[in-house]
């Protein structure tokens, strides 16, 4: 678990924005840990997190795109059902409110990020990890039977 920098990116809603500004990118070999693309009739957004923020600001700035920076908080998840609804309910059991969240495809180890957007990023990294300093991992969920299996006792 982690902040990092994410950068919300203002395009034109047009064809082959999105794809100038990638290839722009991978042109100055920035890596991608985490993307989402949101649109609206005007305009998209990009919300992209690198793993090299100082790099990834030089290329918005020398291809003069706007922008503008966030904290966010990264947390490494299991890939599996439940795992990032078990994040978000420990969080609004504590009342931190989450503005926005997304999560990549997969990482290493059949783990996936998630990417959210608190109002107190502190207090969601104190409330994510248990006193010896670990990452809380979330609990596997349960499984709900139907009232017909709970009859048969299956």
């Amino acid at each position: 678990m982690n902040v990092e920098k994410q950068f919300s990116v203002f395009m034109v809603n047009k064809p082959g924005i999105l794809s100038q500004m990638l290839s722009s990118l991978a042109k100055a070999k920035v890596n991608i840990v985490a993307l989402t693309v949101v649109d609206s009739v005007e305009h998209g957004v990009m919300r992209i997190v690198s793993d090299d923020s100082e790099k990834l600001r030089d290329v918005l700035k020398r291809d003069n795109v706007q922008f503008n920076e966030t904290d966010v908080l990264c947390v490494t998840i299991p890939n599996r059902s439940g795992a990032f609804a078990a994040i978000t309910e420990r969080l609004a059991s504590t009342h931190i409110n989450v503005s926005y969240a997304y999560c990549t495809a997969g990482a290493k180890g059949g783990k996936t990020t998630a990417v959210l957007k608190v109002a107190d990023v502190k207090k969601a990294i104190k409330v994510l990890t248990n006193i010896a300093g670990k990452t809380v991992r979330p609990t596997k969920p349960t499984t709900r039977r139907s009232p017909a299996k709970k009859a048969l006792g299956r």
